[in-house]
């Protein structure tokens, strides 16, 4: 009798073990599904704002030769962005780009010849339109990733996390661009 009572304890404990662990997993995997759909919803407009710098730098090398350094650190940032697949490796281009871009636009409004031409203005005004919805979305991706960091490296996720390989994401950069 006392045999049947210890075993069925350690059913029941097994089981309850069972369910908490698969609620781990399910939670960490849900965290990670969120930050990748945070970075979906980004990417299109981060594509389209690395889409823009040929342009920028087509327009702008003409008039800034001694500056050729920085726009060739924003073609090669631009560049690893196209070919990184990995979320995390994007996010770091990302942020490169976004602050050579600055870098080039700071450069740019000493230049009066490139101010007057008609298609830089049209271009930065892309470019911050562009930055103004990248904004917007980027709130919501840092925060997954936040959501993401915390879930995974607090316990006893962390243990579920270090087993399945999981690790910290990195948050975009904040990348404000004015005309």
């Amino acid at each position: 009798m006392n045999y049947l009572i210890f075993a069925f304890i350690i059913i029941i404990l097994t089981v309850i073990l069972f369910y908490c662990l698969m609620d781990i997993y399910n939670k960490v995997v849900t965290l990670k599904n969120y930050t990748e759909k945070a970075f979906a919803n980004i990417d299109v407009l981060l594509k389209q704002r690395a889409d823009e710098i040929p342009e920028l730098v087509n327009i702008a090398e003409k008039a800034m030769l001694h500056q050729n350094s920085l726009l060739l650190k924003l073609v090669q940032s631009r560049e690893l962005y196209f070919n990184y697949h990995q979320t995390n490796q994007k996010v770091e281009a990302n942020n490169q780009i976004t602050d050579y871009l600055q870098q080039t636009m700071s450069v740019i409004e000493n230049y009066p010849e490139l101010q007057a031409l008609n298609s830089l203005s049209k271009l930065q005004k892309r470019i911050t339109l562009l930055e103004e919805k990248i904004a917007d979305r980027r709130e919501f991706f840092n925060e997954s990733v936040a959501l993401y960091n915390t879930g995974i490296q607090t316990f006893p996720n962390l243990i579920f996390a270090k087993i399945l390989g999981y690790k910290p994401r990195i948050m975009l950069g904040s990348g404000i661009i004015s005309e």
